[in-house]
């Protein structure tokens, strides 16, 4: 249990900080940083990944517990939602514990997973738009926000966008792989 106590003792520090930031007027950093810059670009592979790409292809599971690249890009758009609602709780709780995110456990990924790719792809646009737009009005404050992640433990909110993006790539690669099989 020292590792949580170390956990806590990062997340009371950073309250700290938080609260002598805002006093002093910090203004929004992350705009400038290579991590704005890959949450507003990082999607715009999907034209190159997804260019002359059938909607069969689109399906292919390589093998029956395998997702298909839409599945894929359905849970990517899920994980926008899931994400904001993290970064919500980041910005407004104390150094909340946010779990994995597994979407076998989550009552509304069936839906997601039914979506056509159409519909997947403007939702991803629409909530990548809104995440976006948060994110252009995170302070340095904001961004030393913690939250623990159960295997990663304690992680500021930057740490926590690199994660999301992290993610993503991942799931982009494979993407990349489904429709190429």
């Amino acid at each position: 249990m020292a590792g949580e106590c170390e956990h806590r003792a990062l997340c009371v520090h950073s309250t700290r900080e938080i609260a002598h930031r805002r006093r002093t007027g910090h203004q929004p950093v992350l705009k400038s940083s290579a991590t704005f810059i890959r949450l507003e670009r990082q999607l715009d592979c999907l034209p190159i990944l997804l260019g002359g790409v059938s909607p069969g292809e689109l399906d292919h599971r390589p093998l029956p517990d395998k997702w298909s690249a839409r599945e894929n890009l359905a849970h990517l758009a899920r994980y926008q939602e899931i994400f904001a609602g993290r970064l919500g709780r980041i910005l407004t709780e104390d150094c909340p514990q946010l779990p994995r995110y597994a979407a076998e456990q989550d009552d509304d990924w069936p839906r997601w997973a039914e979506m056509n790719v159409d519909e997947v792809l403007a939702r991803m646009r629409d909530l990548r738009s809104e995440l976006i737009n948060r994110a252009e009005e995170l302070s340095e404050a904001d961004l030393s926000r913690m939250a623990v992640h159960p295997r990663f433990g304690a992680m500021t909110l930057m740490q926590w966008l690199e994660f999301f993006l992290l993610h993503e790539a991942h799931h982009l690669l494979v993407v990349m792989q489904r429709v190429r099989e």
